[in-house]
């Protein structure tokens, strides 16, 4: 049975020693996160795993007490200072593995969530994200949800029974909303690039940012494509509501959008609370291998830090620190090329640093891990241009990765292969 409590309440029922899964992003509960921040003596030995949202401000449940721990596959902006002191643990895993390591791996003793208010038949809507709580909430020994009367329930999310959370608490709090991305120039050029590999009738997997916002923008001409995706933000919805995103070509689930959350604003949030269209699945269908080759033409766009000339993809690290983590583009860039049809793009802009660093490098460098290896690669884009080097050898794949590097640093990337 159901007891309903107020998040002050939560601190009392923790004890050194214990696990306690928390839903990221939109799922969050944050009211128990600020009660927690409080009273810390009560996080004092308990560990945190936490599935924080890439580019989001840092959880409410990071650095609770010098003896609390938060554990995640993700850094945020706001956690890599705390994971370069100590504070936070980084656990190197794809997005399909972390589903398998929740489920089977971690003992849980909270789970703590948000949820929708109940429906007349007493069930809650995961809402806006529903990725990784399917993995843990069997397994935990309480489930501790805030049922938020302003959280959306879209009517293709999963639900849960009010009857299977032990402690409620009430809440009416807007979701939190994702800033738009600002695209410039030449996020703009690369995202033009991006949408010469796609065609009607694709199923699209694409991230959140200034490049995947402005491949999408670049796609508005386009007919019946379809998505299924890990995220979907603004740029989806928008396709969606014009009639360009109609999922009538897909070979699975057609006709509908998947995805295993949103990250919008209030209008995309809106759109969602009355989308049929729109299924929410857990990540071990969103990210699994074997889902995606069974979709044709399926095209995974992801993002990167730097590539070398082999093909070796860094997409979690600058300078040799940790700057987010490998999240779920891996996943999707092999799933893309078991698709009859698939392509998996790597898109990024070719400098950094206000255009004195190359984003192409003859290797990456010591200490810096590859995400993605070279059998992997397939197509890569900047706004010099396209490569697809997954069926070159080693020499015409280095030279056609220079070609789209930035012209000033063409010369220097040829003399550095030739010295390897």
């Amino acid at each position: 049975m159901t007891r309903w409590i107020e998040a002050t309440e939560v601190a009392g029922l923790l004890a050194p020693g214990m696990t306690v899964f928390v839903a990221g992003g939109t799922s969050e509960p944050r009211s128990i996160g600020r009660a927690l921040r409080e009273t810390p003596e009560a996080s004092a030995g308990v560990t945190y795993v936490s599935g924080v949202l890439p580019g989001a401000q840092a959880s409410p449940f990071a650095d609770l007490h010098p003896q609390s721990r938060l554990l995640t596959c993700m850094l945020t902006a706001g956690l890599r200072d705390l994971h370069a002191a100590g504070r936070v643990a980084l656990l190197p895993l794809q997005y399909r593995a972390i589903y398998d390591w929740l489920e089977r791996e971690v003992p849980v003793d909270i789970a703590l969530l948000q949820v929708s208010a109940p429906d007349a038949d007493g069930q809650c809507s995961f809402g806006l994200r529903v990725d990784f709580a399917p993995a843990v909430l069997p397994r935990a020994k309480l489930v501790i949800a805030e049922i938020n009367r302003a959280l959306p329930a879209p009517p293709g999310c999963p639900k849960i029974p009010l009857a299977a959370i032990d402690y409620a608490i009430a809440v009416d709090r807007p979701p939190r909303m994702e800033p738009r991305s600002e695209i410039d120039a030449t996020a703009r050029a690369v995202g033009a690039a991006i949408a010469q590999w796609v065609r009607d009738g694709d199923c699209l997997e694409v991230g959140v940012g200034a490049i995947p916002d402005a491949a999408l923008a670049a796609l508005a001409g386009h007919n019946d494509l379809g998505v299924h995706s890990g995220m979907i933000s603004h740029g989806i919805v928008e396709l969606t509501r014009r009639g360009v995103i109609t999922g009538a070509a897909k070979t699975i689930d057609r006709g509908h959008i998947v995805t295993g959350f949103l990250a919008g604003d209030a209008e995309s949030y809106a759109w969602a609370a009355a989308a049929p269209e729109l299924l929410f699945k857990p990540v071990n269908y969103t990210h699994d291998h074997s889902v995606l080759a069974s979709i044709d033409n399926f095209v995974a766009i992801n993002s990167a830090i730097e590539v070398d000339l082999f093909g070796q993809v860094n997409a979690e690290m600058i300078g040799g620190r940790q700057h987010s983590g490998t999240g779920g583009g891996l996943d999707f860039m092999r799933g893309a090329v078991r698709s009859r049809g698939g392509r998996s793009i790597v898109a990024f802009a070719a400098t950094a640093a206000r255009g004195t660093i190359s984003r192409i490098v003859p290797a990456l460098a010591q200490g810096t891990v590859a995400t993605a290896l070279r059998t992997d690669a397939d197509i890569f884009v900047t706004e010099y241009g396209a490569a697809r080097v997954r069926h070159l050898d080693t020499e015409a794949r280095a030279r056609a990765l220079i070609e789209i590097a930035a012209p000033e640093f063409r010369d220097a990337l040829r003399d550095a292969w030739k010295r390897r």
